[in-house]
């Protein structure tokens, strides 16, 4: 490839694996990731059933050919539950921070540093909470862990669950990432909500956003992918 190299991003709330058909089907939720071929993920509604022969992330990660690494929020009998990240970069370190609020689901922030063509990359995956309190609240704190300067350069993804687009959390990531224009993901039938966004600090090396359309994506889950491109 000639110029400038591109980083395919994509960040995609996965239902459980849950499709609108009411069937759980990982294999169909890793054809779409194959479809989307990213070189790295950001999955929200992870559902990490531990089997015999391994667990469902690894399955997921088998599938795509890629690296998984898991955001737990919640332990249970069966497993865990929470965010991930799938990617095709080396891994330097990985960091778990708690974004959960008393009484609500628990929420959290996975951050992954990376290596891309020697340049030390961190990316972070998250999924916020309903209530707006809850969300101005995880917004501030994951403000506070991404800010500093050694963050950069930064990817943050995920379903920020945020239904008013100008509403304050939104407001306060656009003072750190820039402009904020994220296409409708959700429901996916009819899409009308932005809640899925892939944001990049400095923002300059944010490049076509983009819902991923395909027959599968639009059954495999009550959220399209969304996609974009990353270049220094």
């Amino acid at each position: 490839m000639t110029g400038k190299r591109k980083l395919r991003l994509a960040t995609w709330n996965i239902h459980r694996g849950i499709g609108l058909d009411g069937k759980r089907d990982l294999a169909r939720t890793a054809q779409v990731i194959q479809q989307m071929a990213p070189d790295l993920i950001g999955l929200q509604e992870v559902d990490n059933h531990i089997e015999e022969y391994g667990d469902n992330l690894e399955l997921l990660g088998n599938l795509t050919g890629m690296s998984a690494i898991a955001g737990p929020t919640m332990q249970r009998r069966t497993g865990d539950y929470g965010n991930a990240l799938l990617t095709r970069l080396p891994i330097s370190g990985i960091e778990r921070h708690d974004l959960s609020v008393r009484q609500r689901e628990p929420r959290g922030l996975l951050i992954v540093h990376q290596d891309w063509l020697g340049e030390q990359l961190q990316v972070a995956v998250t999924h916020l909470g309903l209530r707006p309190g809850e969300r101005r609240w995880q917004v501030r704190r994951l403000i506070e862990c991404l800010s500093p300067e050694e963050r950069k350069p930064l990817i943050l993804m995920g379903d920020f669950n945020e239904w008013l687009f100008w509403g304050r959390p939104m407001r306060w990531l656009h003072q750190h990432f820039g402009s904020i224009h994220s296409p409708k993901t959700y429901p996916t039938r009819w899409p009308l909500f932005r809640l899925d966004h892939i944001l990049v600090d400095p923002p300059g090396c944010l490049h076509e956003k983009e819902i991923f359309k395909s027959p599968l994506s639009r059954v495999a889950s009550d959220h399209l992918p969304l996609i974009a491109h990353y270049s220094n």
